[in-house]
């Protein structure tokens, strides 16, 4: 068995029209409004998620209407004649979080990588400032 560990990613998109933005996937069994996106303004939205190491599938919902991420490239077939995106989350080597034992999952070809702490990011966003986005709770996202 390996070892999976609990990392945080960031979802970013830009949907300028849209009311409300949300994230369903494997990691929350679907549920198209269970995971809002915060609207960081401009029409971007944001969502920093804790998730253990592993694959994952997920589509956007878009003012109830389930949409693709363009961002991502790697993608799989679903049942309703549209395909999901792929998301894989590595463990950061750096990462201290609590650690679970897991049967190990197959990797995929999309690699979203972990944000790691707070300072790290904080520093970031002063680095690159255009890159960086500060959701209203404090956290902050930054892409690859």
């Amino acid at each position: 068995m390996k070892t999976r560990a609990l990392e945080s990613v960031c979802f970013e998109f830009t949907a300028p029209q849209a009311k409300e933005v949300c994230i369903a996937g494997s990691f929350n069994d679907w549920h198209p409004s269970v995971t809002p996106m915060v609207s960081v303004g401009n029409g971007k939205w944001a969502k920093e998620l804790t998730l253990l190491s592993g694959r994952y599938e997920y589509r956007l919902v878009i003012d109830g209407k389930w949409a693709d991420d363009p961002a991502v490239k790697e993608r799989v077939p679903n049942p309703f004649g549209s395909a999901n995106a792929l998301l894989e989350v590595r463990p950061d080597p750096s990462n201290d979080a609590a650690r679970v034992t897991r049967p190990s999952l197959q990797p995929s070809a999309r690699r979203i990588s972990p944000r790691g702490n707070l300072k790290r990011m904080e520093q970031a966003l002063l680095r690159s400032p255009g890159r960086a986005v500060a959701a209203p709770n404090g956290s902050i996202c930054r892409p690859d």
